[in-house]
């Protein structure tokens, strides 16, 4: 039974059990040829089949970073693809991978800044995952902060309260003025309570 074999679309399910149950095994088993399989058929004529094999490749990349890594190419390529649920999933896989070759996705930034601009919310999500995780490399750290604070300024304001607790491990005495004024500039923005209240919980820890 090939990977292709056992994935949700090969079986005829429409939930994503198989393919979540498929990811951990071929973590568990550290299997880089089922990897290798699954990256050759992100262009797979069946676009269910593709759907398929990003999803199975970004959660191998959650539990088992080191396996998806070395095909950061293919993965980058993908953002540019006009099937979005290839685009979005590609940009989760980075995320994934970010910690195991930062150098790579930090070359990679302008692409992924450009793709998130004017792609969907998960995409914006992982983008701002993957410039956190930059922001605690000393390296990247600079840029990448200027990059995700200009994030921040643009955000919609339903995902702002999570990418400002999100954001809170990186934030130091260098950043930590620029953090504040942001997202007190953007606290009018806010329509729902609960939504401004956590955003003000991250100032107020940053401010005592």
């Amino acid at each position: 039974m090939t990977i292709i074999d056992q994935l949700a679309t090969s079986l005829k399910r429409r939930d994503e059990i198989p393919n979540q149950e498929l990811a951990k095994q071929i973590a568990k088993s550290n299997d880089k040829k089922a990897v290798k399989e699954l990256i050759d058929n992100l262009r797979n004529k069946n676009k269910d089949i593709q759907n398929d094999c990003i999803k199975v490749i970004y959660e191998i990349g959650a539990v088992k970073p080191n396996l998806v890594a070395d095909f950061s190419k293919e993965l980058i390529e993908l953002l540019d693809n006009k099937n979005n649920r290839l685009q979005w999933g590609a940009m989760i896989a980075l995320d994934t991978i970010t910690n195991e070759i930062p150098k790579t996705i930090y070359k990679a930034l302008g692409k992924i800044i450009d793709v998130a601009g004017k792609g969907s919310v998960i995409t914006n999500d992982h983008c701002v995952g993957i410039l956190i995780k930059l922001c605690s490399r000393k390296e990247y750290a600079e840029n990448a902060f200027s990059l995700l604070n200009e994030r921040l300024k643009i955000s919609p304001t339903n995902q702002l309260p999570m990418y400002a607790e999100n954001a809170l491990p990186i934030i130091n005495e260098k950043n930590k003025a620029t953090f504040i004024k942001t997202l007190s500039s953007r606290l009018v923005d806010i329509e729902k309570d609960t939504k401004r209240i956590r955003v003000e919980k991250v100032i107020k820890k940053l401010t005592k």
